[in-house]
């Protein structure tokens, strides 16, 4: 997974609202966009929980309060026999599509479908089981971290590497929706790249741009951000994701931000010989007589940059001219005795 920018995924989650001719217009938003990958969700209510009334989202959740799990659940499902088509049309359009398998079953699923690399997601970090069997597919994995304890993904990095599968990246993540930049800790990503020999990335619930631009900065090597045709149309995933035009600014100045990150070793730029060339030296400002006395009043640093350096100025006043100069000629060390 070593690229020259971040793996810009676009999450495409429940914005499809229960319709396929909908999900191919977010395949086709998304690569509009610039996405280098699409993602999906790949589970059934079955899989999720039980249908009881008594599991549900807490009262006071800001988009989803007091909803049953389970019927949350049958309205954001991607249905299975979509995923092959939807698969195959990210591929006919050059981008990565791929999946957060959520118990067994999605994995052999997925497996079938020859999927390139799987998402695991911030809520079943603790699961070990399904952990295991992604990494036992050989394939790269990135994995959320929202609402996990440091101990708990150094359990599930232990768990994964202990399948022989070295290929693995954690994304910070804040699991609230839509999160607060003030919350998004991008920082942290230092920490798990040190702690754990990762590469890192950012999984953002936060609105506009800013914090993706910031985790880029600090070496962010995938962004994930959900993506809605049209957040006035509604859905359970709307008020935190990103319109296409959004999506595609991200891109645009992610891009923008990644490569100028460029080296730590200095050297000036070939872009910049221009304004090398103008910085000020050392010129005659006045004309002047064989043996006159260089002075402030007739050698000034001045632009552009042909004569000496000004750090020789100070050594220069006092001496004697040994010809006569015009005003503009080029200081030297040759024009004084």
């Amino acid at each position: 997974m070593v690229r020259d920018y971040p793996l810009f995924v676009a999450e495409i989650s429940a914005n499809h609202m229960g319709s396929l001719d909908r999900a191919h217009q977010l395949i086709e938003a998304s690569v509009d966009a610039g996405a280098t990958a699409v993602k999906f969700q790949t589970y059934t209510p079955d899989t999720m929980t039980l249908n009881l009334e008594s599991l549900a989202v807490s009262g006071g959740h800001e988009l989803w309060g007091g909803r049953a799990l389970y019927t949350l659940y049958q309205e954001a499902m991607t249905p299975w026999e979509w995923h092959a088509e939807l698969f195959e049309h990210c591929r006919n359009r050059g981008v990565i599509p791929f999946s957060s398998p959520f118990d067994p079953t999605a994995v052999e699923f997925l497996e079938s479908l020859n999927a390139p690399m799987y998402k695991i997601a911030s809520l079943e970090t603790s699961d070990h089981q399904l952990i295991r069997l992604v990494g036992e597919t050989g394939k790269p994995t990135i994995v959320s971290t929202g609402a996990t304890e440091l101990e708990e993904i150094e359990e599930l990095v232990s768990v994964f590497r202990a399948t022989g599968n070295q290929d693995l990246t954690l994304l910070v993540c804040t699991s609230s929706y839509p999160a607060q930049p003030r919350d998004a800790n991008v920082n942290r990503m230092e920490l798990l790249r040190e702690k754990f020999n990762v590469r890192v990335g950012l999984s953002d619930h936060t609105l506009g741009i800013g914090t993706s631009i910031a985790a880029i900065a600090l070496g962010a090597t995938v962004i994930e951000k959900h993506i809605t045709l049209d957040r006035r149309h509604g859905g359970l995933d709307s008020a935190f994701s990103m319109e296409p035009a959004e999506f595609a600014q991200l891109v645009l100045e992610g891009k923008s931000a990644s490569e100028s990150l460029g080296v730590s070793s200095w050297s000036i730029q070939p872009s910049e010989s221009e304004s090398r060339r103008l910085r000020r030296s050392l010129y005659i400002v006045q004309d002047v007589l064989s043996g006159d006395f260089v002075s402030h009043e007739n050698v000034r640093a001045i632009r552009p940059g042909y004569g000496a350096h000004p750090r020789y100025l100070d050594g220069l006043i006092g001496q004697k001219f040994n010809s006569d100069y015009a005003i503009g000629t080029p200081m030297s060390q040759g024009l004084v005795d």
